[in-house]
């Protein structure tokens, strides 16, 4: 008597191993959609910030955080916690110390001149709402060139985007600046907000870094 023979044939081996490769590689493309999507808008935050400037300037001819009188400028005094000085630089850390650096209320300024989305009611403390965050939850700020948290970075402004993955970082530099992080107006580091740290050229792809751009 013929035995039957049991198992898989080999067109039936290559039709699943077809069907496996068709579904990673749409998970892969999926993921890699996913990632540039994040990379663009890391890349949007970065360019969003001197429309700010330029348009705040535009209406008022004064430096949001820095406008002395910016009671008058935007008609909304009772929610100002303070003018800035009026001397041309935006004083105070990236992420800000107090309420009342420059650096703070620049947000503040922005908001309520209408440029910017956000709350204006400054209100600095650890894991806050009140500064924007960017698309992979790290948070955006700006300060002068006297503070920035990377050595050697050129420019009036800085504008610093934390938590991005060294992936990100990388693909950033390439679309905005030199595609090398540790020259040009893009820098990264894995420094936090104080002191002014060297600049990494070699990132880890997954290890998440601060980027930092200056104009």
């Amino acid at each position: 008597m013929k035995q039957k023979q049991s198992g898989f044939t080999l067109i039936e081996i290559a039709i699943v191993l077809v069907i496996i490769g068709l579904l990673l590689g749409g998970v892969l493309k999926g993921q890699e959609l996913i990632n540039s999507a994040k990379v663009k808008n890391l890349a949007t935050d970065f360019k969003n910030i001197p429309v700010y400037i330029y348009g705040y300037q535009d209406k008022f001819r004064a430096l949001p955080g820095d406008d002395r009188s910016v009671q008058s400028h935007v008609s909304a005094a009772a929610t100002i916690a303070t003018n800035g000085t009026g001397n041309g630089v935006i004083e105070g850390l990236w992420f800000p110390a107090a309420a009342g650096d420059e650096s703070a209320v620049f947000w503040q300024h922005v908001r309520l001149a209408n440029l910017a989305p956000g709350p204006t009611a400054v209100d600095i403390a650890a894991n806050n709402t009140y500064l924007p965050q960017n698309a992979v939850g790290g948070y955006i700020g700006i300060t002068g060139s006297a503070n920035s948290p990377i050595s050697g970075m050129t420019g009036s402004y800085i504008v610093c985007s934390d938590a991005v993955a060294g992936k990100f970082a990388k693909q950033l530099d390439i679309t905005m600046d030199d595609g090398v992080t540790n020259t040009g107006s893009m820098r990264a580091t894995t420094a936090g907000v104080t002191a002014a740290t060297a600049a990494i050229a070699a990132l880890n792809d997954d290890t998440t870094y601060l980027v930092c751009m200056g104009f």
